[in-house]
């Protein structure tokens, strides 16, 4: 194996900021922020989701707001009807 090539891994912390919920592990990420926990310097990483937070995971339904999303869309195309090159007239 060839020496040097490897990046360095570091204890942090990923903090989500939505329910306060932290996950320790290794990354090769650093940040400017740092917290000691049990006498080893972690790197906090703050995240506004994570597997704590998000509704897939912990089965809360969210409701999503698909009526304003169609009056944006209508407000930008309009709700014309397309126009249609008329038929070719047969004889004549």
């Amino acid at each position: 194996m060839k020496k040097n090539i490897h990046p360095t891994y570091h204890p942090v912390v990923f903090h989500d900021i939505t329910n306060g919920s932290r996950l320790l592990t290794r990354s090769t990420k650093k940040t400017g922020e740092t917290e000691v926990i049990d006498g080893v310097e972690h790197y906090v990483i703050p995240v506004s989701v994570s597997a704590s937070s998000h509704p897939f995971f912990t089965g809360e339904n969210t409701f999503v707001d698909t009526e304003g999303r169609i009056e944006k869309f209508n407000k930008r195309f309009g709700t014309q009807q397309l126009r249609r090159a008329s038929k070719p007239k047969l004889g004549a």
